[in-house]
């Protein structure tokens, strides 16, 4: 398995003293993007991808390198001829703004790399774990609501959906038009509770997916009124901070 996965950018991990890892980390996704850029030339036949393409690519470099390099990738090509799910899912991670994301785009035919988006898609749905479809309106207030966690906060081997809800409880971040990033929440599945920024969660969850474990957990965080009023300061954070790697 390559470096762990830096999700931020070389700014932000200058900010934070990280640079060496931003460093480790945007090598390897160089190297991802041109290992799928091989996978996806070398396992075509008559035109169409080899069904277990994405199955040698997550093996090799596991969802959150995958996913954060078709990220990089469709963000630049504007995701045209995609099917609209897949290219919302892989859309749906974080780039941050940097000079060398150029460096790590796949080259490959549209019609494959589509293709190669569905295959890993489709892998991804099998884990079980939440996803934009599972959301309900965008832009929501948070306070006193269940929140789906970006995967790719998550070291891959807590990528379980009990570790992806979480009742939001108070700050600056919960309001949609607020100008501050902090949100405190607790996860529904062991309790933990930390300080994120809104951009860690892809939204609220729509209630109609929301689990039966889940669901005596929420009942119980919203019968204690755990929800505080928002602190008269809060101060915004980059990652080492913001609760983004916190597993």
């Amino acid at each position: 398995m390559a470096e762990p996965l830096y999700p931020y950018s070389r700014q932000e991990a200058r900010r934070e003293g990280e640079l060496d890892r931003w460093k480790e980390s945007h090598r390897a996704n160089v190297s991802c993007a041109r290992n799928l850029s091989g996978l996806i030339d070398t396992h075509t036949r008559q035109g169409q991808l080899e069904p277990e393409t994405a199955s040698f690519a997550l093996k090799q470099w596991g969802f959150r390198r995958v996913q954060f390099v078709l990220a990089n990738t469709l963000t630049a090509t504007g995701g045209l001829g995609f099917e609209p799910d897949s290219l919302r899912w892989a859309q749906s991670v974080l780039i941050p703004p940097d000079k060398d994301n150029g460096r790590f785009r796949i080259e490959a035919d549209r019609t494959l790399l589509a293709q190669f988006v569905q295959q890993v898609h489709t892998q991804y749905r099998a884990l079980g774990m939440f996803d934009w479809a599972h959301c309900g309106e965008p832009n929501q207030d948070f306070t006193g609501k269940v929140l789906v966690l970006r995967p790719d906060r998550l070291e891959e081997e807590y990528w379980t959906a009990q570790n992806q809800l979480w009742y939001g409880e108070h700050g600056f971040g919960c309001s949609p038009t607020s100008s501050g990033r902090a949100v405190f929440a607790t996860c529904l599945g062991d309790g933990e509770k930390a300080r994120m920024n809104r951009l860690d969660f892809l939204g609220v969850l729509d209630e109609q997916y929301l689990p039966d474990w889940a669901a005596g957990r929420l009942a119980e965080l919203r019968g204690s009124g755990q929800e505080q009023d928002s602190p008269t300061q809060e101060q915004d954070s980059g990652p080492g901070q913001g609760g983004m790697e916190m597993r």
